[in-house]
């Protein structure tokens, strides 16, 4: 059983780095996300016509391969039946000795659309891919860090044409 576990540990592509759920979120000062529920499930509501953000506090497990990050994002929405939802996400390496909590310093966003299932219940799953390195803030194992994801309701990065509220579930870390 040891040396199973023991090989599990050393994998690198797709092992699990981080799970997030809405409860999780530490909201920004400002243009953040809402708490809600959906039948008694946690979700964060992301506004359609306002750019709005949540954040997620994590550290790297020791088992980090130095790869790079696979970030799925688990949505639904409150109303919409079709279109598209855009998603951004950000890494801040919160590294030991060098960064100044008092300004923020994410790396560049990456995003990715993902398209309302038929019933606006129904949950689907937006992936954005960060290459080791710049994309995540050169992130290494045993590091802090914080997580932001925003809908990109203004469509900077791509088009978001659902209407409503986009509800996010949960975010789940994988190394790619």
């Amino acid at each position: 059983m040891y040396q199973v576990m023991k090989g599990m540990l050393s994998m690198a592509s797709g092992n699990f780095l981080a799970i997030f759920t809405a409860l999780s979120n530490v909201p920004p000062v400002s243009a953040f996300a809402t708490f809600d529920t959906r039948n008694n499930h946690p979700v964060l509501d992301f506004d359609d016509t306002t750019d709005e953000e949540a954040i997620f506090l994590g550290v790297v497990p020791a088992n980090y391969a130095g790869g790079g990050l696979t970030i799925d994002i688990y949505c639904s929405f409150t109303s919409a039946t079709s279109n598209v939802c855009r998603w951004e996400a950000m890494i801040e390496r919160m590294d030991v000795s060098s960064l100044d909590t008092d300004a923020d310093s994410f790396a560049s966003s990456q995003s990715a659309a993902v398209t309302a299932p038929g019933a606006s219940g129904q949950i689907v799953k937006a992936t954005i891919t960060m290459t080791s390195g710049a994309q995540m803030d050169s992130l290494a194992a045993g590091e802090s860090y914080r997580l932001k994801i925003r809908r990109d309701a203004n469509a900077t990065t791509g088009t978001d044409s659902v209407t409503g509220d986009a509800e996010l579930h949960r975010v789940v870390i994988k190394e790619t």
